[in-house]
This record gives C-alpha cells, structure tokens and sequence, in this order.
C-alpha cells in the first residue's frame, strides 16, 4: 500500500516537464553523457531518451558503453551510401512523431550539427521549448533556433569550458578575465566577457527604480542570445558572475513576499 504522506507529497509537486531527449551519435561525444542527462534534469524530465547512429561502427563504439546505464534507447541507422547521413533524416521524422503525440512540453536535441536548424524552428512554431547541446563548433544558426543552448564543453567532469569566438554583436570589446575571487569559479578562460551585451540586457529587465531581479535578467539574456552561460565565463552560475564583478553590478538580497526565502536583485553600478 503507497503511504499516504508519499501520495500527499506527490500530488503537492509541481507538474513536471515531459521532455523528449534525441541525440545525435555522429556529432555528439558519449563523455559528456552523465553531466548533460544533470543538465537536462534542471529543465524537467527526460520522458524519452533515444540515440540515433550506426552503432554496427567503431565510431560509436564509446556510446554502446553507456547506453544501458543510462538507460538510453539506441536507434540503429545503417549508412545506405558513402557521404550521405541517414542519421539525420532517421531523427527528424522521429521528432515529428513524437510532437503529434502531443505528450511533451520540449525537446532536447544533442547536435553540434546545422542541419537541425529547421527541426528546431518547427518544433518551436508549435510552441514547444526546444534546447539545444553541442560542441563550440556548433554554427550559430542552429544554436540560435534554440530557446536555450548549452555547450557541451562546460558538461565535462573536472573540465573547463574552452573559448567559443564571440558572437557578432561583441566584436570589438576588449577582452577581460573573470575575476577569480572564490571556490565559486569554475576555472578562467580567456573567452572575451560580453560586457555591452549584459548591461544592455540588464537595463531592458529592470524596473522603474533600476534593479532587476536575477531570474527575469537571467531569462532575458537567453532570449537575446540562448548560448548564454555564466560558465563560459568561469563561473558556475549568474549569481556568482554578478557578484564577482563588482565593478559592473551592485546586489542586493530582499525577502520575498509570502516566503522565507531571499531574491537576488540586481543593478548596473
């Protein structure tokens, strides 16, 4: 008989978002498998998990090894010709099907490849959220499709993220290091801090008396630009990166309204 505090705990919860996560084995590395199913599990729940590639080459032999643990459903695609992929067409029509179900909030798609671009814009057409994951080789235009793009790089246990160039509207700032002021970095990179950018998004989120609350200025730098990541820039998380730049931001915790919790509130200095 199910304890009815467990019954009470669950109906309690919020609902949780049923995402269908589809991964594209040519151009995805099976390294980064634990911290992107942790990634993954921030935005909601991976309802379907499936890999798509030719599992029959030593290409993937990496992936057949953690397929199983992480309970992953492996979708053999044979090569029918030399310099053609079926793996591609294989993955689209199979995230067709699953959106006319109509049983998930989002998709997940592990890619570093371009060709998924239209899939993306699609899938967001019918108001789905779509997230994307790949490598910094990942041109812009698919990451860009995406509501959300996280680079696999900063998913690698006891790895740091690497440079990615910056995009066109910070070229021409002057690079700058991420102060390394505690434990809470995750490493420095050279990666060119997008300073124009992230006061231009601040001032957009901010209310009549300047200050932004961290999560709606979060949620409007990835929508400006979805491959926004804190830990590009050597940190872990927004919070840390605001606090430790003190020459750009001042915060500020305030009580939160009907709640013992503390919100984070920002603004440009």
């Amino acid at each position: 008989m199910v304890s009815p505090r467990l019954v009470a705990k669950i109906e309690s919860e919020e609902p949780t978002i049923r995402l269908a996560v589809l991964i594209d084995a040519d151009n995805a590395q099976a390294a980064v498998i634990e911290g992107l199913l942790a990634e993954i599990a921030r935005f909601g729940e991976a309802t379907v998990r499936r890999i798509y590639g030719d599992f029959t080459a030593t290409t993937s032999a990496s992936w057949k090894k953690v397929l199983q643990r992480y309970a992953i459903k492996p979708v053999q695609q044979f090569a029918y010709t030399t310099g053609k992929n079926a793996t591609d067409s294989t993955l689209i029509i199979d995230a067709m099907d699953l959106l006319y179900t109509r049983k998930f909030d989002g998709f997940c798609l592990i890619t570093s490849d371009s060709d998924f671009t239209g899939l993306a814009m699609r899938l967001r057409e019918e108001g789905l959220t779509v997230l994307g994951f790949g490598e910094k080789k990942t041109p812009e235009a698919f990451r860009n499709a995406c509501h959300k793009f996280v680079f696999t790089e900063v998913l690698r246990p006891g790895s740091h993220a690497e440079p990615v160039g910056p995009s066109a509207k910070d070229e021409g700032e002057q690079k700058s290091m991420p102060t390394k002021t505690s434990s809470d970095t995750t490493g420095p990179t050279n990666l060119a801090f997008p300073k124009k950018f992230i006061l231009t998004a601040l001032e957009q989120s901010t209310d009549d008396a300047g200050w932004a609350q961290l999560g709606t200025f979060g949620s409007y730098l990835t929508k400006l630009q979805p491959d926004f990541d804190a830990r590009l820039y050597g940190y872990k998380k927004l919070s840390d990166l605001v606090k430790a730049k003190t020459d750009l931001f001042l915060t500020e915790e305030r009580q939160a309204s009907e709640s013992s919790q503390k919100v984070l509130y920002v603004r440009a200095k």
